[in-house]
């Protein structure tokens, strides 16, 4: 089936059709209708814009190129599976929702509490504003993407991120066996109480960075501005640099060329976390 250059607003105006092509089509209009699409299968869209409600909600093995969702695409892709967005703008609050299976490739994305416990996804080559995005979220790939917003992958489980740029707060809060390769982070109190956390080669800036955490790693990284790293943490971290401040790492140990302050006062806990500036032990 092949469907071109149509516009729709009634409500469900595709519910449940399978085996379908939709070619610049709109789905926009007095109607107001809701979900468009929900409940199709082996779909592909391309050059249709969205301005409605819920259009792909239980919606599996699909895919949608040069596509626009508009910021009144409320909740566009719920519950769905196999999908690929490739050159699309994705606005809209709460664009993804307990999806699965998704690659999502050299879109924009300006949308609040974007992801949330979503599984198998992959970014590539994306703009991405959003708070809380991907929200207890597992087993996730990023790569070359701009990302910003507010408390980025917290909860995450399972996650590689590659050559992105952060500019955010409280990002990687709890979250657990995640890798972070080549990246700028740019934001306060990262990664607080993760577990099997680890930074190779990245740029980090902003207060209180990796505090309380588990299993932490930090490989030749670069820490400009940052005070009070590493509180009550579990780490081995080695840094390019200098590090402003160090405040009572739990255990492990802490390398870098210089560290400016180094505070063991008035500690909550016994702390045995070893501390080399300059190659010296301090």
């Amino acid at each position: 089936m092949k469907i071109v250059n149509e516009t729709h607003d009634e409500e469900r105006a595709f519910y449940n059709i399978s085996d379908a092509q939709l070619i610049g089509c709109t789905f926009a209009g007095k109607a107001d209708g809701e979900s468009a699409l929900k409940q199709c299968n082996r779909i592909s869209l391309e050059n249709c814009r969205f301005s409605l409600r819920y259009p792909l909600w239980h919606t599996k093995d699909f895919s949608l190129e040069n596509c626009d969702m508009d910021e009144y695409t409320r909740a566009a892709v719920w519950y769905s599976e196999n999908g690929r967005f490739f050159n699309c703008r994705l606005d809209g609050i709460k664009i993804f929702r307990e999806c699965e299976g998704m690659t999502v490739e050299k879109c924009s994305v300006n949308s609040p509490e974007a992801g949330w416990r979503c599984k198998n996804f992959k970014f590539k080559d994306c703009v991405i504003y959003s708070e809380y995005f991907m929200f207890e979220a597992e087993n996730l790939r990023i790569e070359n993407s701009d990302i910003k917003g507010k408390y980025h992958l917290q909860y995450v489980k399972n996650a590689v991120v590659e050559n992105c740029s952060f500019d955010t707060k409280d990002a990687f809060w709890h979250a657990q066996n995640v890798t972070v390769k080549n990246c700028k982070v740019n934001g306060e109190y990262l990664g607080w109480y993760s577990d099997g956390l680890t930074l190779i080669d990245c740029d980090i800036s902003g207060t209180q960075p990796l505090c309380y955490c588990k299993n932490l790693k930090v490989v030749n990284c670069r820490m400009a501005d940052c005070d009070r790293a590493f509180e009550y943490s579990e780490t081995d971290a080695t840094i390019v640099g200098e590090i402003y401040s160090v405040r009572n790492p739990l255990s492990g140990v802490i390398r870098a060329d210089n560290i400016r302050e180094i505070d063991r006062e008035n500690s909550a806990a016994p702390c045995r976390g070893e501390i080399y500036s300059g190659g010296k032990k301090v």
